[in-house]
Parts: structure tokens; sequence; C-alpha cells
């Protein structure tokens, strides 16, 4: 693991519990090959992603009060996708501080997009913990608010599902149709690949931590995918 103290120059903080920091960055498939330690990121991970979703909510309702509760809810998804998330924590170099294990990462973990979303995620959890909720919104203010202008001017929070089944039913007029592909983890923290169809023809895939949001996600590579055949 690298020297803490380069994340926390980052991030302009100092973390008071190390042994907390320190787990942030622990992948569950680590505790398959070492038994120094006992659990892994996924509690705090839980954690971040309920106060990341709490702030992004607050931060938008306050910021934007023209904008109507549906579109808000899409903004946040787009705010908080997991493309977003993993492009911070490349910023911050999260993947040179998780543990993982041989198989994982020969498989490329550490700049897995998923991996380093759910451990941006766990960090601000330990920065929840460890200095208080003031400092996760420093934070979020310091590297995911700014980019949400952009996020507005592109209205990339449009809903992509409507978006793709405009575009296939005025072409084909046959609707898409969204499959589980794959469902993995425990209930509190379950992780959904879910592929749109047509015509049982895979157009696209997506990953999320609901249904909705892989849905979300495969429309957006099946909108790219259409546009370029």
């Amino acid at each position: 693991m690298s020297d803490i103290s380069t994340l926390e120059k980052k991030i302009g903080l100092k973390f008071n519990d190390i042994k907390l920091i320190q787990k942030a960055f622990i992948h569950r498939s680590y505790l398959n090959e070492n038994r120094k330690f006992s659990s892994s990121n996924e509690r705090l991970e839980f954690l971040g992603d309920s106060i990341l979703s709490f702030l992004v909510s607050e931060y938008l309702y306050t910021q934007y009060p023209d904008i109507s509760e549906g579109e808000l809810t899409n903004l946040r998804s787009s705010v908080v996708k997991t493309s977003t998330l993993a492009s911070i924590a490349r910023n911050l170099d999260l993947g040179t501080f998780l543990l993982l294990s041989k198989g994982e990462e020969d498989g490329g973990g550490r700049d897995n997009p998923s991996i380093l979303a759910d451990t941006f995620e766990a960090l601000l959890a330990v920065v929840f913990v460890d200095t208080g909720i003031e400092n996760v919104r420093g934070i979020l203010n310091k590297f995911l608010y700014i980019l949400i202008p952009q996020i507005i001017k592109e209205k990339a929070y449009k809903d992509a599902k409507s978006v793709f089944q405009e575009i296939v039913q005025e072409e084909i007029r046959i609707p898409p149709v969204y499959k589980v592909l794959n469902e993995i983890g425990p209930d509190h923290a379950k992780k959904f690949t879910i592929g749109v169809f047509i015509n049982n023809t895979l157009w696209g895939t997506g990953k999320g931590k609901s249904k909705q949001e892989a849905e979300m996600n495969a429309a957006v590579n099946a909108v790219e995918k259409w546009n370029k055949k």
C-alpha cells in the first residue's frame, strides 16, 4: 500500500484512525489469500454510498431550484454513476492503495471502474466517521460538484432509457428489452449487470448497484453503439 500521506495532501486533511483508512482499500478478493485482515471495505462502501447520495441530493436541491424532481433524480444518477466516481478515484490515485488478490491484480483490478468507484465511496465513509461530514462536503466540492455544470450543459443527465426507446421505436418499431445478465454480492450491496436487447440481439450492457442504475448505464452504452452503426 502506498503512503497514506500522499492521499492526505491531495484531499487536504489528515486522518486520525490509520487502521480505518487502510480498511477502505481492502478489496474482498484480498481476504481469500491473506488472513491478516478479517473484513473488506464493503461495509464502508455501503455507508459511503448512502452519504454520497444524501449530500449530492442536498447540493442539487439547493443549487438548482428550477430543476424538477424527475430531472433531479436523473441528474443525481449521472453525477454519482460509476464512470464519474472512477474518474475521481483515478485523479486521487486510489488504485495504488488497493489490496487485491493476485487474480484481481493480474486482471487489471487497480483500474477497474467498479472497484475504483466503490473505493471512492469507502473513502468518503472513512472521512465521515473519522473527521466529520463537513470534510466529506469539502471533498465533493473539490472533486465532484465542479463536474455538474458540464453534465448539465451536455444534457448527460437526460433519461438514456427513454432516449434509446425513442430512437429504436422510430426506426424499427420494436421496444428494447432489458435482462439481468449477472447479480452478485450480499443483499445490502448487490451489484447488477444488465443487457438491453432488440430482437434478441444485445445492444448494450451496464452495471450498477440497482437494476435501475444498471439499466440506465446499459441504455447509455446502447445509444452510443446505435449511433455508430
